[in-house]
């Protein structure tokens, strides 16, 4: 399922590099697991859409059959944009303006709020009158690295599960509906138990909350990005919360939802980023390949310790050898160390495998620099998704008083 080498560079050819490409079959291939995962589960999946935020992203997304998670109003209006209804999506803010829940009700989006002040104020002002879901914080450390785990006690997300007395009287005062109860403890969780976990602690909880209609476990869900990696075992899981589900179901006597936000799980794979080898560089201990691109492109092995798989797909049969890959900006910008990659000469391409999660969805102009294009192959054909920037967008915005 793969695009192959040959597509790739035909792909750089036609609209240069850098340059993001996506292949719109990979991301229903990892749908349709999903589904097939949880088939018999009264189960519903909110694509989280920080991770890849292309419009035509967004509406293939929706012709698969997904519903939205967005955390910010902006990915709100973008997903009404792309034709999602508004209870089709999911806001989870953090750290914003309380007029921004404000809009997302006016909207009439699905509110998610995290944090205890803004619970008051909304049901001070709203009372019962528009159901909303609380984000827990459930005090599990899960994540591939501390700056993704989100769930462990220092975490800002989600209000405390030590809070519940506070909770409940906020509830009772003001009158809120609460429909739903949320928690997200990280990315990258291979070990379904944490899930699983989590779960106990929402279904202990919502028995406090009788107008409870679904339990959201955000995602997490992890992909491999080595050979050999273990990934999340969707299967097994679906498994296990259908089980847990009818067990609690059967004991309170109605149906629940159980909600996903996968983001990476969806789009991580199917997203390809092409480079071309500017400079190779050989000093007293590296040799370097100097490629025309930077961490303001793509940041995840900076700010992450991110791996991506990297091949020389202009010359990919050729002996290896060992590299050091980097980019162009004027700081340590390091894709990858002491790397073997195909013999490899200036002017050759490189892929980066695994981005299509949060690679152009991060990228900036730092150092003055263009963002790439991206493509979309769908049903066998390229589409340009979004142009290359051009010199002119960098002083889009700009007011010049001088």
């Amino acid at each position: 399922m793969e695009l192959s080498h040959e597509q790739l560079r035909a792909i750089a050819q036609q609209y240069g590099t850098p340059v993001y490409i996506y292949n719109a079959d990979q991301i229903a291939g990892q749908f349709n697991r999903l589904q097939n995962a949880f088939k018999g589960v009264n189960a519903r999946f909110f694509y989280a859409c920080k991770a890849l935020t292309n419009i035509n992203i967004l509406k293939f997304m929706k012709n698969l059959g997904t519903n939205l998670d967005c955390v910010s109003i902006n990915e709100v209006k973008l997903g009404l944009a792309a034709g999602f209804k508004p209870k089709q999506i999911m806001f989870t803010p953090n750290s914003v303006a309380f007029s921004e829940l404000e809009e997302g009700k006016e909207l009439g989006v699905n509110i998610n709020i995290d944090n205890i002040s803004f619970l008051e104020r909304f049901g001070n002002k709203y009372g019962g009158s528009y159901p909303i879901s609380i984000r827990l914080n459930p005090h599990i450390m899960a994540g591939g690295n501390y700056k993704i785990s989100t769930g462990h006690v220092d975490s800002k997300f989600g209000i405390s599960i030590h809070q519940m007395r506070h909770i409940e009287r906020v509830v009772q005062s003001t009158g809120l509906h609460v429909k739903g109860l949320h928690l997200h403890t990280g990315s990258e969780i291979k070990d379904i138990n944490i899930f699983l976990n989590g779960l106990d602690v929402m279904l202990d909880i919502a028995r406090h909350f009788p107008q409870v209609e679904f339990l959201d476990l955000g995602s997490g869900f992890k992909v491999p990005y080595k050979d050999g990696e273990a990934s999340t075992d969707v299967e097994l899981l679906g498994q296990k919360v259908g089980e847990a589900f009818a067990k609690y179901d059967k004991e309170l006597g109605k149906k629940h939802q159980i909600w996903f936000e996968p983001g990476k799980f969806l789009v991580s794979e199917s997203g390809y980023f092409v480079v071309k080898a500017n400079v190779i560089k050989q000093t007293t201990a590296t040799v370097f390949i100097g490629v025309d691109s930077g961490f303001n492109h793509l940041i995840r092995p900076m700010f992450y310790e991110a791996y991506h798989r990297v091949e020389n797909i202009t010359h990919p049969d050729s002996d290896e050898r060992i590299y050091t890959v980097v980019g162009n900006i004027c700081e340590t910008d390091t894709f990858a160390w002491d790397r073997k990659i195909a013999e490899t000469h200036e002017g050759d391409l490189l892929c980066f495998y695994n981005a299509g999660a949060y690679g152009f969805e991060m990228s900036s102009n730092f150092n003055s620099r263009l963002r790439p294009a991206e493509v979309l192959v769908l049903d066998g054909k390229t589409h340009l998704i979004r142009k290359r920037d051009t010199f002119e967008d960098l002083l889009r915005g700009q007011v010049e008083v001088i």
